[in-house]
């Protein structure tokens, strides 16, 4: 027991996330040898920088493709998320329809729809055991203005594409037989979202990019990447210049740490926590038979799942920036964030309160100024990105390696004719207005929360306060 909270002995605060934990961390492979020459380039060894390489070789096996990953692939969110293979995009649907239209917009979330079972697919198709059940996603309303939320977001997506099965209120009955959350109002329940185990979807995706015959170059740091000037394109990197092509920038959280690109995308930190196994008899009070994700309509929200050796993983928001656009210290977590997580945990289940906490991590994920996610190729610079994806990339990344596969190759397709693809967005502001302006939006969404828990009906006027300070 430390600060009131119920830990395993071989509790571990800080490090890798549980994911690699449970199986193990990955072989190194061969750094960059010294300069080299490509077609295309990608820095980061990512989802999105895997999907990339995926796509481009699976429509043209004799394209030179490297990844250039400063750890291993798979370090960064994707073997450290909450393991959401969901259909959530990030972004104002309004913003997005801005640039090609309302139906533009549509098209967008229906291809998210599909991206989810494009992943499942192509796990199945190239042996990936990534623990992937697809059982849909609840998100509940615990106070009367969260309920209110919840009521107008499902009336909202109506007019955005969604059909009475892709997101639906619950009844009470069906409520409480998918799950028992203490003090729930209201649940909306989404089919499209599966449960991953991200480590496995990132080694496994690896293994394949690696098998077609991509170079992926780890512990390769990149420090800079470099437009055309009357040749290729080049990423800087502490071991040569690699010339490509195109030079396809996948960093998204870490992107602050390349030249000219520290005001691009904020870097935002989430942390998450771990339980050891429940017992049959404690799973009978919870439900959760079906293994939905599950979310809530807070403002400082959490996500969970149900492993698939029935632990409950939980993440939100611990300390979400870190000045100067620094990231975590390699997964170390706070000890107060891990009580505010278990606290979370307790609250939404009262039964788990003596089930003890195996392990706590954190990562970084990439936020762009308007919180909408892009993708980008300029053939006259070379120049290529994704990201942005706001804590919603899992699917998102399947669908913009996709994208820049069609934008590589030159292809006018339904994937390029997409709302975010092209999408331009202002920087973030100096410091410290930035550290300022993050620390009080999130101090108002926890005074937003706390008021809505005590007496709110409505939307804290706090919370409509940050939401205008954020640009959300």
């Amino acid at each position: 027991m430390k600060h009131g909270i119920p830990l395993t002995g071989d509790f571990a605060n800080g490090g890798v996330s549980f994911w690699y934990r449970q199986i193990g961390l990955p072989g190194r492979r061969a750094a960059l040898p010294g300069p080299r020459e490509y077609d295309v380039a990608i820095v980061g060894g990512g989802y999105t920088g895997l999907w990339t390489a995926y796509y481009l070789k699976k429509a043209d096996p004799g394209l030179r493709v490297a990844i250039l990953e400063k750890e291993f692939a798979g370090f960064g969110a994707s073997g450290r998320n909450g393991g959401w293979l969901s259909a959530e995009f990030a972004g104002s649907r309004e913003r997005h329809a801005k640039a090609r239209g309302r139906q533009a917009m549509i098209d967008l979330q229906r291809a998210m729809f599909g991206a989810v079972d494009e992943v499942i697919d192509v796990t199945r198709e190239e042996g990936i055991d990534a623990d992937i059940h697809k059982s849909g996603m609840i998100n509940v309303a615990t106070n009367p203005a969260q309920r209110r939320r919840l009521r107008e977001e499902v009336a909202h997506l109506r007019g955005w594409g969604y059909e009475e099965d892709d997101y639906r209120l619950l009844d009470r009955d069906e409520q409480d037989e998918r799950l028992r959350v203490a003090g729930a109002l209201e649940a909306a329940y989404s089919p499209h979202c599966a449960r991953i185990q991200p480590a496995k979807l990132a080694v496994g995706l690896a293994r394949v990019v690696a098998g077609l015959g991509v170079d992926i170059f780890e512990d390769t740091t990149v420090t800079e990447i470099r437009p055309r000037q009357g040749g290729k394109a080049s990423a800087v990197t502490t071991r040569g210049v690699v010339s490509a092509d195109y030079v396809i920038r996948a960093t998204e959280g870490f992107t602050a740490g390349l030249a000219g690109q520290h005001r691009q995308w904020l870097p935002m930190n989430s942390s998450m926590i771990v339980t050891e196994p429940l017992p049959a008899e404690l799973w009978k009070h919870i439900g959760w038979a079906g293994g939905e994700l599950l979310g809530d309509h807070a403002h400082a929200y959490i996500y969970a799942q149900r492993t698939a050796d029935d632990r409950i993983a939980i993440g939100g928001r611990g300390v979400p920036y870190r000045y100067g656009s620094r990231t975590d210290d390699r997964g170390a977590t706070q000890a107060q964030t891990v009580a505010l997580l278990w606290r979370m945990l307790v609250r939404l289940f009262p039964a788990s309160a003596d089930v003890r906490v195996q392990h706590a991590w954190c990562g970084v994920l990439g936020v762009p100024r308007d919180w909408c996610s892009t993708v980008h190729l300029d053939h006259a610079t070379g120049l290529g990105w994704a990201g942005g994806y706001v804590g919603s990339g899992v699917t998102t990344t399947n669908l913009a390696g996709r994208t820049l596969r069609d934008l590589v190759l030159r292809r006018d397709t339904e994937l390029t004719a997409l709302p975010w693809v092209g999408r331009q967005v202002r920087q973030w502001e100096p410091e410290p207005l930035r550290w300022a302006g993050v620390q009080l939006i999130y101090t108002l969404f926890r005074a937003a929360d706390r008021h809505e828990n005590e007496r709110g009906t409505t939307t804290s006027v706090y919370a409509r306060l940050a939401n205008l300070i954020s640009g959300r």
